[in-house]
């Protein structure tokens, strides 16, 4: 393994006193792997700007705004990252969730789509449910 070393010195980053933090566990159970570029970008934001609760208020304005998404786009992302539970949401509240349990089973691909095999699955079970 090689050896770490600081590249620029004068730019190391030093933990400010209003930190936020990104949990390791978003790539290493690939929660991150379930998000599209606009989900993820969406996340990055909350996480960056919530309290030591997880909490933010944010409007879907601002958000569209700051973001550079289309309102519907936002709406489609927000609903993303709940579903693969990560954040929840009570206009205006948004609450980035802990990663503490493993993220929810979804037969979905990173793109939220189901994937192949499960359209398959579903299709052999409507099947068998007009057959039965």
């Amino acid at each position: 393994m090689p050896i770490k070393r600081v590249i620029c010195p004068e730019r190391m980053r030093q933990i400010p006193a209003h930190f936020s933090w990104v949990d390791h566990r978003l790539v290493r159970e690939r929660y991150i792997e379930r998000c599209d570029a606009c989900a993820a970008a969406l996340y990055l934001f909350l996480v960056t700007v919530a309290d030591a609760q997880g909490l933010s208020y944010y409007a879907d304005t601002s958000l569209v705004h700051r973001l550079s998404m289309a309102p519907a786009r936002l709406e489609m992302a927000r609903n993303d990252l709940i579903r693969i539970g990560l954040i929840a949401w009570q206009r205006p509240l948004y609450q980035v969730l802990a990663l503490d349990a493993p993220p929810p089973e979804s037969a979905a691909s990173p793109r939220g789509h189901p994937d192949v095999a499960t359209q398959l699955e579903r299709l052999h079970a409507a099947l068998g449910k007009r057959h039965a």
